[in-house]
């Protein structure tokens, strides 16, 4: 006998049967930071930080996550989602102290903004493309946004708001037509750096770096690519190759501070081919 489908859930409404234990989870999790920051009782560490001390803790968890995913680290994904979920709890406990907002009011304005993008899902309407930009772009009008730019948090990893940045500017047309257009100007910039390197003026050097910076940040834009992801790719393949070349120095009986880089450089290129299946 075929399996009966479950009614979907309307906007206003979940399925019991999942929603018990993780209401009951996530009740005893905001009793628990409730404790925490009682102003007697609590924990004098949890009681005395506020919005700007907990902040970068959030960023911090947020990249654990990322980190946990891309070694797909599946088991240990819930603990660290935990991590990032405490951070929502513990702003939100701060906000209800201060008497601004609580938890019901954080999930309550993300489930009303979902619904209210939604509207293929939770309403009448077909999904156009470009809808959730739409959406989002009428919203932030209806917040009487100053200018384009506005409202890129400032507080993003740089590559990333650069990347934003580059983005909200190109929804208005200021924009290349295509990556070639892109690695002409990446071209341009580094040319520039390279002036400025010859002048030794280290605060013109930094300028013209972040140019090469923002610039590739664009680029990965347009390659639909994310700068951040790139940039953990990348550290995770030096970590990698750099741990493997000091290792198969060690089996020769050789430390890193004994040897010359040209020693390290020959042991880098055989990981490398290594890794490539060269050798």
């Amino acid at each position: 006998m075929p399996d009966t489908p479950m009614p979907a859930a309307t906007a206003d409404e979940a399925p019991d049967v999942e929603a018990t234990d993780a209401q009951r989870a996530l009740g005893r999790l905001l009793h628990i930071m409730a404790r925490l920051r009682d102003p007697v009782t609590g924990c004098p560490w949890d009681r005395e930080q506020d919005f700007a001390t907990i902040a970068p803790y959030a960023i911090e968890e947020a990249y654990e996550v990322a980190d946990t995913i891309a070694r797909q680290d599946w088991d240990g994904l819930p603990d660290e989602l935990g991590d990032l979920l405490l951070q929502v709890v513990y702003h939100a406990q701060m906000g209800a102290e201060a008497g601004r907002f609580d938890f019901a009011t954080v999930a309550r304005m993300i489930g009303d903004k979902m619904v209210r993008r939604h509207p293929h899902v939770f309403g009448d309407a077909t999904l156009a493309q470009g809808q959730w930009e739409d959406g989002k772009e009428r919203e932030r009008a209806a917040r009487a946004r100053r200018g384009t730019l506005d409202n890129v948090p400032v507080g993003l990893p740089a590559l990333l708001r650069a990347r934003k940045l580059s983005a909200r500017a190109a929804r208005v047309g200021f924009d290349w037509d295509n990556v070639a257009g892109v690695m002409g100007k990446v071209d341009e910039e580094v040319a520039e750096l390279k002036a400025e390197l010859e002048s030794g003026d280290k605060a013109r050097i930094q300028d013209e770096l972040g140019d090469v910076l923002f610039t590739l940040a664009t680029l990965a834009r347009k390659l639909d690519l994310d700068p951040e992801a790139c940039l953990r790719h990348a550290n995770a393949k030096f970590t990698r190759r750099f741990t493997e070349m000091e290792h198969d120095l060690a089996h020769r009986g050789l430390a890193l501070r004994d040897v010359d880089v040209s020693v390290m450089e020959e042991g880098w290129q055989v990981v490398k081919r290594r890794e490539r299946g060269e050798t």
